[in-house]
């Protein structure tokens, strides 16, 4: 009896979130955590529930000025070693997002390894901005080479790390901010006093500040006091700006 083939994994995008604008100027691509090594195929409800909010949230914001917002649906849990799995579909949904929609600016928005997939992809041609929150990075080795950050030149790049996270080091985050703010002014990086991995103790604060973000690097409105003052700053100074609590309750107003 013949073998029959293994069927090929695929990544796919989510169903938009919200409603569909009628035309579409800027793409929100969501990449959900995932883990350092995984061949298991992600449970889909599972892995989106950690971005659904903030993905909600950016497409009310967003859908006056023609936002589609996307899920990623990853093939692996894994990022498994060179294989990168979780940033090949990061890059391959950005390829979606201009098939779909064409040229229209795109934003990566990663939490956890999703966050190190949108730094690690924010090199496509399409994408214009980067939002890792709480980025899980490899520890520095002197024997691998660093993480690359030369692909985020010329994209604006947020990060956002809770100094109390006891599962992805916000050290290793504020390390690679300073690399990649040395090729690239656009870089700015803010830290949430006392919260963890989860960024949920200032979670209203944390998604005023990826919504500023974002619509300010997608369509150009003006973005709040703190996160220009941040993008203006030398380092260490715009890579260590503490998330005021409150933040977004009064924003340019």
């Amino acid at each position: 009896m013949a073998q029959q083939a293994t069927p090929v994994r695929t990544a796919r995008l989510g169903r938009t979130l919200g409603s569909e604008p009628a035309a579409v100027s800027g793409v929100v691509l969501l990449l959900p955590a995932g883990e350092e090594v995984s061949t298991r195929r992600p449970s889909p409800m599972v892995a989106a529930a950690s971005v659904r909010g903030l993905g909600r949230r950016l497409a009310r914001a967003g859908h006056e000025h023609g936002l589609a917002t996307h899920v990623v649906h990853y093939r692996y849990r894994g990022w498994n070693g060179s294989e990168a799995h979780l940033a090949r579909d990061a890059a391959w949904a950005a390829d979606e997002a201009v098939r779909r929609y064409g040229d229209v600016p795109v934003c990566l928005v990663g939490l956890g390894m999703g966050g190190r997939a949108a730094l690690s992809a924010g090199g496509h041609e399409a994408v214009s901005s980067v939002v890792a929150l709480a980025p899980w990075l490899p520890g520095e080795d002197v024997a691998a080479p660093p993480e690359p950050v030369k692909q985020l030149v010329g994209r604006r790049v947020l990060v956002v790390h809770g100094t109390h996270d006891a599962r992805t080091d916000p050290e290793l985050s504020f390390r690679l901010a300073a690399r990649a703010k040395k090729a690239n002014r656009e870089v700015c990086r803010f830290e949430v006093h006392a919260d963890g991995h989860g960024l949920s103790q200032y979670r209203d604060e944390v998604l005023a500040l990826a919504e500023d973000f974002v619509m300010g690097a997608l369509f150009g409105r003006a973005l709040s006091r703190p996160v220009r003052d941040a993008l203006a700053a030398p380092p260490p100074l715009g890579l260590r700006m503490p998330l005021a609590a409150g933040f977004g309750r009064s924003l340019r107003r």
